[in-house]
């Protein structure tokens, strides 16, 4: 069984823009991978750009052969690049409320306006810092 988050980025105007990923949405992985290889908004943006995704790993584009079902270690895995899934893209939150009262799956992690990662989870929706 999986455990499946949404990985989001609040925007300037106070929107949201969030990716499903299917696979390892816990704390000590999605949660410690965000929090120490997430923390430039630029590579998040870059990330939520991917659209939806089966595995979060450091890295996000690359360096030689990656296909979904033959991905190189340390690099994200996602639906549309990978496996040429279409449906994928990102998807739009009115607000922070609404991201973390919507469908946020087991895990919600957001990177706020002030570049600092925030989580809430499906049982409790009050977002929390995300600390290593």
């Amino acid at each position: 069984m999986s455990t499946r988050s949404r990985i989001a980025i609040e925007l300037p105007d106070g929107s949201v823009k969030s990716i499903y990923c299917h696979n390892d949405g816990y704390l000590d992985h999605n949660g410690r991978i965000l929090n120490n290889f997430y923390a430039d908004r630029e590579k998040v943006r870059a990330l939520i750009k991917l659209g939806d995704i089966s595995s979060l790993s450091e890295e996000i584009f690359p360096t030689g052969p990656h296909s979904f079902s033959n991905p190189q270690g340390g690099v994200v895995v996602a639906y549309h690049r990978d496996r040429g899934e279409l449906g994928t893209g990102a998807a739009d939150h009115a607000s922070v409320d609404e991201f973390f009262n919507g469908d946020i799956e087991d895990y919600g992690y957001l990177l706020t306006k002030e570049d600092k990662w925030v989580f809430a989870t499906y049982d409790d929706r009050n977002p929390q810092t995300l600390i290593e």
